[in-house]
């Protein structure tokens, strides 16, 4: 099968054509249909996540199952799926509380008793990236990372849902309780702020404030539910915000993973108020914040990871949103490629210049 190897941080991805081994127990074959371009494989591209090359990148799948291994029974050939990386264990306290996208056990792949799931045509191993790997024609993965959805369902759109719109659409909908008429900031307008501006449009929140750098974002997320927009670059976005709120907003979500913008969100939040990191910092950097300004004004900061999900429960209720239309995917698809169009899709991100791509397999 085709796959985009990444051989070697910071340089491009090599098309390759790579073996991919049949479904032991508990694993299935996917046929990959769509692959989002998420910020995180590039944060991986370029050091701030590590993971040892060689690997094949890419965790927003949507595809159609080809094979089942042994003792699968969630699963047949035929089934439509999202692939997610919150794979979970079932019995460990996180999965068992209710909280099983903190399962420690998420990452492991196979036992050392087989051979890797993915392969050179010489047999040398490629790392498995979040027991995905959706930059490829095909996927081999645990079955408790994979979910059925509907058939109706287009599937490059459902591909979004597998990490971006889970994440932001999550935050909103999960990590946090907005009531009402809250006033909610939207800092950051990828494809997973834009989910979290939805999340709160979904909720009913009432000033919606989105800032971004690039102006041509702001007419997408009017249409998608902002009342307001911030040029980042235009002024003192902290300042426009406590004047838009009247000294802060409720809830600021940072979708970006800086730490200026971090320390952004911090001074955006209100007396009493939430700052709900979404965005990933890269591992090796730290974020100096007041301390007293959170004492003094009983401001609250929280992480929220991937949406706080609980995939198998939420990702068909977001694709119900969709086709009911409270949920707005086609406008967020900036552009659909070809797997060989990678490279040019992450240099687009590094311009800011996307919202979200597509990559659609034949």
């Amino acid at each position: 099968m085709k796959a985009a190897v990444m051989r070697a941080n910071n340089a491009p991805l090599e098309i390759e054509d790579l073996e991919i081994d049949d479904p032991a127990p508990g694993e299935v074959l996917v046929k990959t249909a769509a692959s989002g371009i998420c910020h995180s494989d590039l944060t991986v591209i370029e050091g701030g996540l590590p993971m040892p090359p060689p690997c094949v990148l890419g965790h927003e799948p949507a595809g159609i199952v080809e094979a089942v291994g042994e003792g699968v029974t969630d699963f047949s050939p035929g089934d439509h799926v999202i692939g997610c990386i919150t794979s979970w264990c079932g019995v460990c306290k996180f999965c068992t509380g209710g909280r099983p996208y903190l399962c420690p056990t998420q990452f492991a792949g196979r036992s050392g008793e087989l051979k890797s799931r993915l392969s050179t045509k010489g047999g040398d191993p490629i790392f498995q990236f979040a027991n995905l790997s959706s930059f490829a024609e095909k996927m081999l993965s645990p079955e408790r990372s994979l979910v059925k959805i509907r058939d109706d369902m287009p599937l490059d759109r459902a591909s979004l849902i597998g990490c971006g719109v889970t994440t932001g659409l999550g935050a909103a909908l999960n990590t946090v309780n907005i009531p009402a008429g809250a006033s909610v900031v939207i800092l950051g307008l990828g494809g997973v702020g834009l989910s979290a501006l939805q999340g709160a449009r979904i909720v009913g929140a009432g000033k919606i404030i989105a800032i971004d750098a690039q102006p041509w974002k702001f007419s997408l997320a009017q249409n998608l539910g902002a009342t307001d927009c911030i040029n980042a670059k235009e002024g003192d976005p902290i300042a426009a915000v406590q004047e838009l709120t009247g000294g802060g907003a409720d809830f600021v979500f940072e979708c970006i993973g800086l730490v200026p913008t971090v320390q952004q969100a911090v001074a955006m939040t209100g007396r009493g108020g939430t700052t709900v990191l979404v965005g990933v910092v890269p591992m090796s950097e730290l974020v100096p914040i007041s301390a007293s300004d959170l004492t003094l004004q009983e401001k609250k900061i929280t992480g929220s990871y991937m949406g706080s999900n609980r995939f198998r429960f939420d990702m068909p209720k977001y694709i119900d949103f969709y086709l009911d239309g409270r949920l707005h995917l086609d406008e967020m698809i900036s552009s659909r490629i070809k797997l060989e169009e990678v490279n040019d899709g992450f240099d687009l991100m590094r311009k800011g210049e996307v919202a979200r791509q597509v990559i659609v397999f034949d």
